[in-house]
């Protein structure tokens, strides 16, 4: 039956054709996943801010996905930090609210419980990456 392998070629032809046109479009969106909005704006290294987070002994007040024994339940949860709306009493959440307030919270938010741990700027922009991936 030609006419039956022509309109299957035909399907195939057109199918590849979507193929092609949305290949770029899930690619990008592969990319977009690798390394999200927050992070890239945080302007830091998520692989070092996993070591900072380390360092500074976050872990010992929150749980923190990916963080060995970061299962603590004194401060808040840091998993899907970056879907949340605020970051802290009404602070918004954005990459460089999460900068200040790792390095200053006792500035941003008086009284809290969370400690001014020293954290310097580039620190703080790693763990914020980390946070925010």
């Amino acid at each position: 039956m030609p006419g039956e392998n022509g309109t299957r070629r035909g399907w195939r032809r057109r199918w590849a054709a979507v193929a092609v046109a949305v290949a770029p479009l899930v690619l990008a969106g592969c990319s977009e996943k690798a390394e999200p909005t927050g992070a890239r704006l945080a302007g830091g290294d998520a692989a070092r801010g996993r070591r900072a987070i380390e360092r500074f002994g976050c872990g010992a007040c929150h749980t923190i996905p990916g963080i060995e024994g970061a299962r603590a339940t004194i401060g808040p949860s840091l998993g899907d930090l970056d879907k949340r709306p605020q970051l802290t009493g009404g602070l918004e959440n954005t990459p460089e609210n999460l900068v200040r307030w790792v390095r200053h919270p006792q500035q941003v938010r008086p009284g809290t419980t969370m400690p001014d741990l020293g954290v310097g700027e580039r620190d703080a922009r790693d763990i914020a990456a980390y946070l925010y991936r």
